[in-house]
């Protein structure tokens, strides 16, 4: 199966984000993908008002992603914010099927109170992991800072996950790129599954803010960790291919997944 990673700068305007996430689409599907991912906080860029910005999942963003996956015929996932009851909101990654259907709403588990940001001051936590059918794939939600917490990688995949999809806005600072890389490689190869993770980049039209805007470095690995598709600092769309039977190759040689043990650890 065919995957794109929409490596996007993301605007403060909900508006000027759909277009974009509508452009890549188009970009996705001329390169023949079934499947598109977009970064975390696609609908609006961190260091915007959130609660200002945020709607039920079928508002009009969430309205618009629908339209462009139907129109575009690529199914997406792309990280928007809904309300929660307390006030804050949720860090939502969404999917949609090629039909427009929304078919997996996933709220950001681990939220990022480290290094300087308290995302936990507007952001409120989920508790559910979610697995979902995309593209003919069983496909594992994350967002950002859940990829340094493997038993939610480990969880998806127990389930039975062909691919782990990451939506991140990865903050810059020291060795943070060096630990992208690592965390993203380390998911499959202890795994042995595929890992789609789609960053932003900054906006260049947007005023410069310290919130977390992205490295980009956007990455498709496979179950041995070696990295398919590497978008670098820029932005762009880039396509690369999912396949299970590689998968299968790798866990005939090498099972680890059956050596857990369950008895001493339990299964997830």
């Amino acid at each position: 199966m065919r995957i794109a990673l929409g490596q996007l700068p993301v605007s403060p305007d909900p508006a000027v984000n759909l277009t974009r996430i509508q452009a890549a689409l188009t970009d996705a599907a001329a390169g023949g993908a079934a499947l598109a991912v977009f970064p975390e906080a696609a609908q609006a860029r961190f260091g915007t008002d959130l609660q200002a910005v945020a709607e039920p999942l079928d508002g009009p963003f969430g309205a618009g992603l629908s339209d462009a996956a139907r129109k575009s015929g690529v199914a997406l996932i792309a990280g928007v914010f809904e309300p929660a009851p307390d006030g804050r909101v949720y860090n939502t990654a969404v999917g949609y099927d090629a039909a427009g259907h929304r078919v997996a709403a996933y709220r950001k588990i681990h939220l990022f109170d480290s290094l300087g940001e308290t995302e936990s001051k507007v952001v409120a936590p989920g508790a559910e992991p979610v697995l979902a059918e995309l593209a003919g794939l069983r496909v594992g939600l994350l967002t950002c800072y859940d990829i340094r917490f493997p038993e939610l990688a480990r969880n998806l995949v127990a389930r039975g996950a062909d691919l782990l999809v990451v939506p991140a806005a990865w903050a810059a600072g020291l060795f943070k790129e060096e630990h992208w890389v690592t965390l993203v490689r380390a998911r499959a190869i202890e795994n042995t599954v595929w890992v789609a993770a789609a960053g932003q980049v900054p906006d260049p039209d947007s005023p410069p803010t310290r919130a977390p805007t992205g490295i980009g470095r956007s990455m498709l690995v496979d179950p041995m960790g070696t990295v398919r598709l590497d978008l670098g600092s820029f932005p762009g769309v880039g396509c690369g291919d999912v396949d299970t039977t590689f998968t299968e190759r790798v866990r005939d040689r090498l099972p680890c997944l059956e050596h857990r043990r369950e008895d001493v650890f339990g299964r997830y």
